[in-house]
């Protein structure tokens, strides 16, 4: 009977409500400024693909656009002719957010926006100011604005990802299995959204699987362990299922350091077909770990905890976050000189500079002793641009963060270092990894490139690797006509003003220490 109602509901809803068009954007600003975006990046955002899942599919001619992947939307026909138009992306994107809905608000003055993710939650107050709908909750609040925008009849009944709409994705299949972090590190999102760890019900999971199909299963949780012992075993338990009848050809999941505190988790990890584990390293001065609030790193040494994972069979990989602000460049230096003198330790995927995203401990700390430079922008809040004062001279400084881009003065280190490791773990690891232990160090040797090696920045916009003097993208200049309503959209969003406090632009959302969430 349930199948039965359903039918016939959706034959009611073809029958008596037009269809409507919508786009899902995730919209994304390139850190190296590049408008033509990287569809090598791993892992690859997957927002639009669960966005679209609260569509109902007879009722809307849905598409999803993500600039990470394709590159700026340029083609402004997506924007025309739209009834619903949906924005999601990280912090540092909130300008582009600004930017699409002026173009599509100029095209079609009936459109409804609605935006969410990160930066919306970072900024509520000037969001609800900015679109129809500032989304502060989960991607399930977007049934509610369908419902309240056009109609019930209008929302899925079943909330299930739109892969069937997703750019290819290669051999990677991508899954989320739970949400959020049971941990509260001072420098991210979550912990100054305040939300908590959560999983789903197995079976979804499995379905995401099925619908991906047969390859790599790369999980995006933000912490694959988390604090659910028994759901995190039925996980596991799945993928070794699957990887056993030969459904998926491995798994690749991001844990934190508590995970490596019980070796039988590197076993069932292992045995279940996992090739790549990723945990936030940080940094291999357990100082630094601690005073980000990484607790979870002081339970297992960081190297060992390492060694243990390779070889165990799973490629470790890691990030490590440099911050001239609290750390002198010989310290950081040093640090670089460990990794790249034990080829025992793989490589990190990445080096970044600490970065102060709005509403997290780190970014109010930073604030209050005024460590970010005057007039500093959003947009520059990426981990490539030096944006606060460091202890060390400023020159000195910017050569060192102009050179981690390519580890330059380090590369023949960085093959000695991937030479040693290759010759350690060649039995203990597969091809695959060993394959990809060596595109880690191309990766961190030519980061700029690696991500997007046949696309170059071509649109002539410097990097200078520091805020106060870094130019802005061209599409800060509207390609086409836009109403003057709209103007103001495409100013550059600014975090801090001449005196170095919070600029009137974010105040009212970041001034309170709090981040508002959705229970707020």
């Amino acid at each position: 009977m349930g199948n039965a109602r359903r039918i016939s509901h959706e034959i009611q809803a073809q029958r008596t409500w037009p269809r409507r068009r919508a786009l899902i954007v995730n919209v994304f600003l390139d850190e190296y400024r590049r408008p033509g975006g990287s569809p090598q990046r791993i892992p690859r955002a997957m927002a639009p693909v669960y966005l679209a899942g609260a569509f109902a599919p007879r009722l809307w001619d849905l598409t999803l656009y993500n600039e990470q992947y394709s590159g700026l939307l340029e083609d402004f026909r997506l924007l025309k002719d739209l009834d619903f138009l949906v924005l999601t992306g990280l912090t540092a994107s909130f300008d582009r957010m600004r930017q699409l809905t002026a173009y599509a608000r100029s095209l079609n003055p009936k459109l409804v926006v609605a935006a969410g993710g990160p930066a919306v939650r970072a900024l509520p107050k000037l969001s609800k100011r900015i679109f129809d709908y500032a989304c502060l909750g989960d991607i399930e609040e977007l049934q509610e604005v369908l419902r309240d925008s056009f109609g019930s009849c209008y929302v899925a009944e079943d909330m299930k990802p739109r892969y069937d709409l997703n750019d290819p994705t290669g051999m990677i299949g991508y899954v989320e299995s739970s949400r959020n972090c049971n941990f509260g590190c001072s420098f991210c999102s979550l912990t100054g959204e305040k939300v908590g760890y959560r999983t789903y019900d197995i079976d979804f999971v499995a379905d995401q699987i099925e619908a991906v199909g047969k390859k790599q299963i790369g999980f995006i949780d933000n912490n694959f362990y988390g604090s659910n012992r028994k759901n995190f075993l039925e996980r596991v338990a799945l993928c070794k299922r699957l990887y056993d009848a030969g459904k998926i050809k491995g798994w690749s999941c991001l844990v934190t350091a508590d995970f490596f505190a019980r070796k039988e988790n590197l076993e069932l990890a292992k045995a279940s077909g996992c090739k790549i584990i990723f945990s936030g390293v940080e940094s291999f001065d357990s100082r630094i770990t601690a005073s980000y609030g990484k607790k979870q790193n002081a339970i297992v040494p960081q190297v060992k905890m390492i060694q243990d994972c390779l070889e165990s069979g799973i490629l470790f990989s890691y990030g490590v976050m440099l911050d001239p602000t609290e750390r002198r460049l010989t310290d950081l230096r040093a640090e670089i000189d460990f990794i790249l003198d034990h080829p025992e330790i793989s490589l990190p995927a990445y080096f970044t500079l600490a970065i102060p995203l709005l509403g997290t401990p780190y970014f109010h700390e930073c604030v209050k002793k005024k460590r970010i430079f005057p007039n500093t922008l959003l947009r520059n809040l990426e981990g490539v641009s030096l944006t606060m004062y460091p202890l060390d001279d400023l020159q000195d400084v910017l050569e060192f963060v102009s050179s981690l881009t390519s580890l330059r003065g380090y590369r023949r280190r960085v093959l000695r270092h991937t030479a040693g490791f290759l010759k350690r773990y060649r039995k203990t690891l597969d091809p695959m990894q060993l394959i990809a232990s060596t595109v880690t160090a191309a990766l961190i040797a030519t980061e700029s490139f690696a991500s997007a090696p046949m696309r170059r920045r071509k649109d002539g916009c410097s990097l200078t690797y520091y805020g106060p003097n870094q130019e802005l993208d061209p599409c800060y200049r509207p390609a086409i006509r836009i109403d003057s309503r709209f103007a103001d959209l495409f100013s550059p969003l600014r975090i801090t003003d001449a005196n170095g406090d919070l600029h009137e632009d974010v105040a009212e959302d970041c001034s309170g220490g709090v981040m508002v969430t959705a229970a707020q």
